[in-house]
This record gives C-alpha cells, structure tokens and sequence, in this order.
C-alpha cells in the first residue's frame, strides 16, 4: 500500500550557528607607528526560525530534511571590520505546529497565527575584537573573545488541525458520511471499521455566507489509550476545537455506556478535553420512527443531543444550528491550550506508536510568553565587563 502524504509527525535535528571570533590585529599603515589595536567583533551566527505557512497543510516537506543547520558568523577583521553574520535559517510548517524537545519531551513553542515567527535555536553572539579590550594600562591587548558556541537540539514537530467543531465516535459511527453530507469533503466511506485512516477536514456552509470547520479524526474503540486499534495519537486534532461531537449509532446496543467508554479515552489523553463543550448526535436514525426516537431520549447522557441521518438529510439543519449556537457561545471560545510535555521516543526510532509517556505537569504556553533558551556556559563572556 502507497504510504500516505498525510504527515503530522516529525523528528529533525536542528542546529544554529556560531559566534564569529573576534580579531587580534593591529594598524599597519605607513607614517603611523604604534597604530593600535583594531581587530573587529566577529559575525553573530544565524537563527533556527520557526514560522507558520499557510501554504503548508501537513509536514510533508520535513521528512526528507531532517537537518537543519544555519550558517556561522564570520570572524572580525583588521580596520575593526565586523564579521558578517550568519543567515537565519526558516523551517516552514501549517499553522498550529507544535515543537517539542525530542530528549525530553519539554514543550518548546507552538505557532498559530499566519505569518507567525518564533525563535527555536538563538545562533551564538559574534566575540568582541581587540581593539574593545585596550585601555590606558593595556594599549596593545594580544587577545579577542571566541564567539559564543552553537545550539543543537532533536526537535519534534507535531500538527494541530485548526477546526471548530471536532467529531468524535467509534469506527463506523456515521462521521465520514456526516461530513460528505453537510460540506465539500470527500473522505472515503466503507462499511467496514477503521475507513478513516487520517484526519479529514471539511468547511460546512451556514446561513448568510457564513461557516465553520469540521474534523474528522479516524474511529475510537475501548482501550485506544492502551494502543489498542489506531490509538490516540489522531486525537491531537482536536485539542483547539471548540466544540466535540459525539457520534452514536442508533442501533447501538447501549447509548449511554458507549458515550461513557469515548469519554474515559479522551480523559486518558488529555484531561483538558472533558472541559469542552459536547453535543451528541444520534445517528443512522433514518430506520426509527417518533416513538423510537422517544424512547431513547429517555436513556441519554445529559448533554444536548440530537437524532440525524446524514443519507437521508434529517435533522442535518437543526444540527447545522445547533453547532453555530455553539460555536457562538463565548464560554466555548478556545483562549489558551495546555500542551502536556510528550512521550519521548526510544532511540533510533522514528514511529510515534513507540512513545514511553511522560507523567509530567502540562505547560501552558500564553500568548506573550517568552521562549527561554539554555544560556552559554564557556568561559571568556562573564570577564570582559561589556554588556550587548
């Protein structure tokens, strides 16, 4: 089977450049004896810059570069010529990656926001020239500073779908054909379980011009936190949807006991998904009557709920609506997303499936927070005095 273009995983090794050296020289110029010292600072090394593309849809691109390495400053010069500084390097991903140390696990930064620029790896500051160092008892100084040395680092890269309404169910729920019916979308439908492989995305229109997002996210089944089926690695799509829709068959032996059974899955994965709001939809209802449908209203969950048939279009308006009142509710708005530190893979190991999960607190990474970086421990920066 051909292997998927569907990327939402990543491992790159990532590294920034170096400091230039600065430079031990001295002027040599005819008629001016005793010229001095004029050695210049050297170049400061180039960036690892994460920025979000919105022409990028999956992590495709990455898999076949792996290395990322951006280029060295260059060292200073005679006449106090500063060294040239090394280029940034960009690594271009969809909007709402986010990056992780693959050592440990810890979150590094998340871009969300078209357009949006984040330092991963700082290039290391240019070092400083002789001719910084000279003073009234030291006017011919025989030393310069290193630049200071590169940072490197194993980065995962993960992708977050960006959509408003996210479905959740077991396999052969209805999802797939819920989404054929109501937007543009063309995911493939079967009858047999695990259909949906990937993640799919469709706009579904509304009223007055007006739309929302939906996800698609491959089938759930009891013990997915376990590994069983596809597991939960898909689920990561859903963590910036505003609103969960549940998906039930209506001929589902227990209703309420299968609701229960995707909630603990989802608690299994991230707690923070329970605080969303939920709707639950009663699907395949095309084969009930009004007395059916009575019946089973009396053993439901108590969440708003709603019986459809996406074949033959019942109810699909009403839940059109009823997600848009949603949507709308500015307790349901998605304001900050915890971003729990991830399973760190085996070494040599490139498959997600492989993780050994970390029981650390999540990070909550805001809007104005600051990327911190691991600072320079080499000798010849704390002695010199000088302040960039």
């Amino acid at each position: 089977m051909a292997e998927s273009n569907f990327v939402d995983y990543v491992k790159i090794y990532c590294r920034s450049g170096k400091g230039g050296p600065g430079s031990t020289h001295y002027h040599r110029e005819k008629y001016i004896p005793r010229g001095g010292p004029d050695g210049g600072d050297g170049g400061k090394g180039g960036d690892v810059i994460l920025r979000a593309n919105t022409n990028f849809w999956t992590l495709l691109h990455l898999r076949y570069a792996r290395h990322v390495f951006a280029e060295h400053g260059a060292s200073g010069t005679g006449s106090r010529s500063s060294g040239k500084s090394g280029q940034d390097i960009y690594i271009d991903v969809p909007v709402g990656t986010v990056a992780y140390n693959a050592e440990t696990g810890e979150f590094l930064c998340e871009v969300n926001k078209p357009g949006q620029e984040v330092i991963l790896l700082k290039g290391g500051r240019g070092g400083l020239g002789n001719w910084n160092f000279r003073t009234a008892t030291n006017q011919t100084p025989r030393f310069s500073q290193p630049g200071e040395p590169m940072e490197e680092c194993n980065v995962v890269l993960e992708m977050k779908l960006l959509a408003d309404v996210g479905l959740v169910g077991f396999p052969n729920a209805g999802k797939s054909t819920l989404l054929s019916s109501i937007s543009a979308a063309k995911p493939k439908i079967a009858d047999y379980a695990f259909t949906t492989l990937e993640p799919n995305l469709g706009i579904v229109p509304y009223r007055d011009g007006k739309s929302f997002v939906m996800a698609d996210i491959p089938g759930i089944i009891e013990g997915a936190s376990e590994g069983r089926g596809l597991g939960l690695r898909f689920l990561r799509h859903i963590e910036r949807n505003s609103v969960l829709l549940f998906m039930i068959p209506a001929d589902s032996k227990n209703i309420h006991e299968e609701y229960h059974i995707l909630l603990n899955e989802l608690s299994q994965y991230n707690p923070e998904l329970l605080d969303k709001q939920r709707i639950l939809a009663i699907s395949k209802c095309d084969m009930l009557d009004e007395e059916l449908m009575r019946e089973i209203s009396k053993d439901l969950p108590d969440v708003p709920y709603i019986f459809i048939s996406s074949v033959a279009g019942f109810g699909l308006t009403e839940l059109k609506d009823l997600l848009w009142k949603e949507l709308n509710d500015e307790s349901n708005r998605v304001q900050t997303i915890s971003h729990r530190p991830i399973a760190v893979l085996p070494k040599n190991s490139e498959d997600p499936d492989d993780e050994i999960i970390l029981e650390d607190e999540p990070y909550e990474y805001g809007i104005n927070d600051d990327i911190k970086f691991i600072e320079n421990d080499e000798p010849g920066w704390e002695d010199t005095g000088k302040n960039y």
